[in-house]
């Protein structure tokens, strides 16, 4: 062939070059194995001998933790994911075996495929493969598909000896508030259950409920005043967990309750009597625990009590009403007259559509003068996300304990998860370019103009989302002067109608931002969460 023409033939630019420079991935599962790092050693010394071997250079390390394997969002296997992704040198992640990797099945040789696609291999230290064979790539997705089974027997074989202890007496969780294991850490037989200090102020708060029957409310101030921090609302949690009174349940034994092992906090009588007490409140009307009609419940407050406020149907004439629950106080309010004056307050919050231009271009100036967070700010922001994610991870053994139903569990998980979801946000904000300020700035304005409208026709979860959008705190009715009052606005809200006011001024150009806007109209710390209404 003329050499003239070589240049021409198919694939003579696609020649690929090989990529000789590697990542080390190492983790074990378990902090106790973390702490002591034998494993993680042998781990690294392997790996670092593999790429010695294969003529490898390793330009960065990953892992050297505990992190659960069938978990897709550990924090060191997706720093690892994100830096081979960014940097198109890298061609191979050494571990020392694949389910050092992942142990989620599919998951893995997904993550791994991926990889594959851009042109980075997943190598084992003690599993030999061929990538360039398609019979070694198959042997991959086996190896992935083996770990999963292998984390499936493990889970099995656990689940089933803590089920058979549980039938046994035995609470091979962590204790519950109020006990104490002084053997942690034993087999579930050998473990011994003391009643500790707030075991002794909780059997008081039982005995307080069943011999005085004391409110709620009552009983929680008594307890604070001795040091036991805890809301009301906590307490019907504490009163309902028959493991107090010497039973053992949970929802890995659904339909069974037996006899515990542990040391009974109260006698079965006094538990008894609580929940007789307790059942008092609920005759007479039926406590509505998600109604479409009744969206401010729990949002409203007593302004007399604190109490919030629940919801009820009165049959006979069809209507709903709520009302304060707290013995003594049981001030109520038609739920028609309620949603009339919540829907005249935020109305408070529109405008004129025809200076929304003006108040938007206002608006975009005063977020991109203000939303900058300081370096003081942002360690704030990451102490609430860590502790958030702190009690996501608590929530969840909580729930695999069964010391509380999915219900409660994936409310509270939720709400969690939206919580570090707005602060991720929040963190992320101080370094957004216009164009984000710009959605923000826009979906508030929108909101604004029809807020009213917009609460009347949503449904019953988006009602709640944008009560709780424009008052974080709720919000307290007053039944003597028939009205609201709040104790904390969204203030990027109440900032809407006061830059309309001044728009005038402002096309004028005669209005100075640094000196007419009050500091409280835009603060360093904006609640701009209006993208998850």
């Amino acid at each position: 062939m003329d050499k003239r023409f070589s240049r021409f033939s198919k694939g003579s630019e696609l020649i690929p070059v090989a990529k000789t420079e590697a990542v080390i991935y190492t983790r074990v599962s378990t902090k106790e194995q973390a702490d002591n790092n034998a494993s993680l050693d042998t781990q690294m010394k392997h790996c670092k001998k593999y790429a010695e071997e294969k003529g490898l250079e390793i330009v960065e390390f990953f892992g050297g933790t505990y992190e659960s394997a069938k978990d897709d969002e550990r924090k060191e296997f997706q720093k690892m994911l994100s830096f081979v992704k960014r940097r198109k040198s890298i061609g191979y992640v050494i571990v020392y075996s694949y389910d050092r990797f992942s142990r989620s099945g599919p998951s893995g040789a997904f993550i791994s495929h991926e990889l594959k696609q851009r042109g980075v291999k997943v190598v084992s230290v003690t599993q030999s493969i061929d990538h360039n064979d398609p019979s070694g790539n198959f042997m991959e997705g086996i190896y992935h598909l083996f770990s999963e089974f292998d984390n499936q027997l493990r889970r099995d074989k656990s689940m089933t000896g803590m089920v058979e202890k549980l039938k046994q007496g035995y609470w091979p969780f962590m204790p519950p508030t109020g006990y104490t294991n002084v053997h942690q850490g034993k087999n579930a037989d050998q473990h011994k259950m003391v009643i500790n200090d707030k075991g002794k102020l909780l059997k008081k708060a039982f005995e307080w409920k069943a011999n005085q029957d004391l409110t709620l409310v009552e009983i929680a101030k008594r307890l604070n005043a001795r040091g036991f921090d805890i809301e009301a609302k906590r307490l019907s949690q504490y009163f309902a967990n028959p493991f107090y009174c010497g039973y053992i349940t949970s929802k890995m034994i659904p339909g069974e309750m037996g006899d515990g092992k542990h040391p009974p906090l109260i006698s079965k009588n006094t538990f008894i009597k609580v929940h007789q007490n307790l059942e008092k409140y609920n005759s007479g009307y039926k406590i509505q625990q998600e109604v479409d009609e009744l969206p401010l419940k729990q949002f409203v407050k007593c302004d007399e009590c604190g109490t919030s406020y629940t919801g009820y149907l009165v049959k006979k004439k069809g209507l709903y009403y709520y009302k304060c629950n707290l013995k003594g106080c049981a001030n109520n309010r038609s739920q028609k007259v309620l949603h009339e004056k919540f829907e005249a307050m935020i109305s408070g919050f529109t405008f004129n559509p025809i200076l929304a231009p003006v108040v938007r271009k206002m608006l975009l100036h005063l977020l991109s003068e203000r939303i900058q967070l300081n370096s003081s700010d942002k360690k704030a922001i990451q102490v609430e996300i860590s502790n958030l994610k702190k009690k996501i991870d608590a929530l969840e053994e909580r729930f695999v304990n069964g010391q509380i139903d999915q219900e409660l569990f994936e409310k509270f998980r939720s709400k969690y998860r939206v919580n570090i979801q707005q602060f991720e946000t929040e963190l992320g904000s101080s370094e957004n370019q216009l164009s984000n300020l710009e959605k923000a700035a826009d979906k508030c304005i929108e909101m604004a103009l029809k807020l009213p409208s917009i609460w009347g026709s949503a449904h019953f979860n988006r009602k709640q989302r944008i009560q709780n959008l424009l008052f974080p705190e709720g919000i307290f009715y007053n039944r003597k002067n028939d009205d609201y009052r709040t104790t904390k606005i969204n203030l990027l809200f109440s900032a809407i109608p006061y830059l309309a006011k001044n728009s005038e001024g402002y096309k004028k150009g005669d209005f100075d931002f640094s000196k007419e806007i009050p500091a409280w109209v835009v603060p360093h710390r904006l609640e701009l969460w209006t993208h998850r209404l």
